[in-house]
């Protein structure tokens, strides 16, 4: 399993971010009134839009260098400690 939990929610924050920049950009400024005239959805969109881009830009990050546990010494001494404990077996198809 290579999927860096960070990816989709970086996605997700990223999507969300930019429909609320463009709700805040399209609406009128009428509706700010109760927020004394701050475009509020303009301004969480773009801090859901940065929060994204940082997820995202980690997430790619952490790709680049993880490595296979069959080649750190630490995921071999793994595998050889759950193969003599039965927790697995030689054959991978076998789950």
């Amino acid at each position: 399993m290579g999927l860096d939990i960070r990816l989709p929610i970086g996605y997700l924050f990223a999507i969300l971010g930019v429909m609320l920049v463009v709700y805040g950009l399209v609406t009128e400024t009428a509706i700010y009134d109760r927020s004394l005239g701050i475009n509020v959805n303009l301004w969480w969109g773009i801090c859901l839009v940065a929060f994204g881009g940082v997820m995202l830009l980690l997430g790619r990050r952490g790709a680049r260098t993880m490595t296979p546990a069959e080649q750190s010494p630490e995921g071999r001494q793994i595998e050889i400690d759950e193969l003599r404990s039965g927790k697995e077996s030689r054959n991978p198809m076998s789950h």
